[in-house]
């Protein structure tokens, strides 16, 4: 198992500096991780810094909390893929799902789909549920709005919530999606045993920023966050 080809190496703390996105960078080339995952001000810079490299580059939007409008999260995810992103992380409208407006739900996300496809076909979208504030029932419902909006991935959390992924809310994402698209945790991964059994469970993709000590098999414990 190539875990770190299931990484995405993750700087989206609010002190981000630039030298703290080329050291990412440095550390996506030396290790052969999936993608580095920045803030949408360092695309282009990450963009550059990769060019000629396998390492794609994740970003976020409408995060952390999820709470804009369809059309912002829809033209920051279109100016991410012009400045050179390859994945999409958004998060829902939390709000929206706990009042049933599952409809609107849906359509926030299908704009970021848009507008990501528009620039690259080939660019992938990964949405944020954000688990930690959900009831079961709510991860099932939203599981399957996400799979019908045409996105590629559904991700538990962007780790600035309460709790990170977990293994039974994997497990149950899973059981929703089947094959039709991917799962990608997030949040509190904190050894390469954590990571064997969020993949065991289903998910092909991990958002950390514990990366170089889960390949090498450290254990750093969970906090929750990235």
């Amino acid at each position: 198992m190539n875990i770190a080809q299931m990484i995405d190496h993750t700087c989206l703390k609010a002190t981000a500096t630039e030298a703290d996105i080329k050291q990412l960078c440095e550390e996506a080339i030396t290790h052969n991780f999936k993608t580095v995952c920045v803030p949408t001000c360092y695309v282009a810079m990450s963009a550059h810094l990769l060019s000629g490299t396998d390492v794609g580059i994740t970003t976020v939007v409408g995060f952390p909390l999820g709470n804009e409008t369809p059309a912002a999260k829809a033209f920051e995810a279109k100016e991410a893929v012009l400045n050179g992103a390859t994945d999409v992380d958004m998060v829902i409208n939390i709000g929206a799902l706990k009042d049933k407006k599952y409809d609107y739900v849906k359509f926030d996300i299908e704009e970021v789909v848009r507008a990501t496809k528009s620039v690259d076909p080939k660019a992938l979208v990964k949405v944020i549920i954000e688990t930690c504030y959900l009831t079961p029932e709510e991860i099932e419902e939203v599981t399957e709005i996400v799979v019908q909006a045409g996105a590629d991935f559904v991700k538990t959390s962007t780790g600035f919530g309460t709790a990170g992924a977990t293994l039974e809310n994997i497990q149950l994402m899973k059981k929703i999606v089947g094959n039709r698209i991917e799962i990608k945790a997030a949040g509190g991964i904190g050894s390469s045993e954590d990571a064997k059994l969020l993949i065991e469970a289903g998910a092909t993709r991990l958002g950390t920023s514990k990366s170089i000590a889960i390949i090498q098999g450290e254990k750093l414990g969970d906090s929750g966050a990235y």
